[in-house]
């Protein structure tokens, strides 16, 4: 819990260094300049989050329960942890802060994908995140770290590009996922110790 606070109080003090002035010209730059033609491969990067973050979990759990691999199924439970826990603190904060999309308050920007919940942090980001820090560190090859991380930047970039980010909130996403799936392997080395 002491976690908690510690990335919220983070996140908080550095999103209010982030001056809004830099938020919104950076994403006015992304977003407007933007190549229209690449909206819908932008928008099935976004959109690929829900079956990949909850695909891979799901599939290392049940190839640990086909191969009866006690680490394969334990890897699949920690990745799985690793995004309910970063979702978790991402809808808390966006709750708490509430703050409105960047295509609400800056009619400018060009909202090209419907986003119902508040700005902050960016949750598909913290997800692909979450999934690709997770994934990387129970499979550490360049085969897995490189195209994860690949991933994740691509969901990141996505909703500046749909005009549904700021780059802060996609920048909180990425400590957020990160963070949890760190926090995660860290939690998961000392229940395995305590078991031993």
């Amino acid at each position: 819990m002491k976690y908690f606070f510690l990335i919220s109080f983070f996140l908080i003090f550095f999103s209010s260094l982030f001056s809004q002035n830099v938020d919104i010209n950076i994403l006015k730059k992304i977003n407007l300049n933007r190549n229209k033609n690449l909206d819908e491969t932008y928008r099935t990067i976004s959109n690929s989050i829900t079956p990949v973050s909850i695909g891979i979990p799901v599939g290392v759990l049940c190839a640990g329960f086909i191969k009866h691999d006690s680490t394969l199924k334990n890897k699949g439970m920690y990745i799985g942890a690793s995004l309910l826990v970063s979702a978790g603190i991402t809808t808390v904060l966006k709750f708490s802060i509430n703050r409105p999309r960047p295509f609400v308050t800056y009619p400018v920007i060009e909202g090209s994908m419907h986003a119902g919940s508040p700005s902050f942090p960016s949750g598909h980001t913290s997800d692909a995140f979450a999934t690709a820090t997770s994934l990387s560190i129970a499979f550490p090859k360049w085969y897995v770290v490189a195209p994860s991380f690949l991933w994740a930047c691509s969901v990141g970039y996505s909703r500046m590009d749909l005009g549904v980010h700021y780059p802060s909130d996609v920048l909180a996403g990425a400590i957020i996922g990160a963070g949890s799936s760190y926090l995660c392997y860290k939690a998961n080395r000392w229940i395995q110790k305590r078991r031993r």
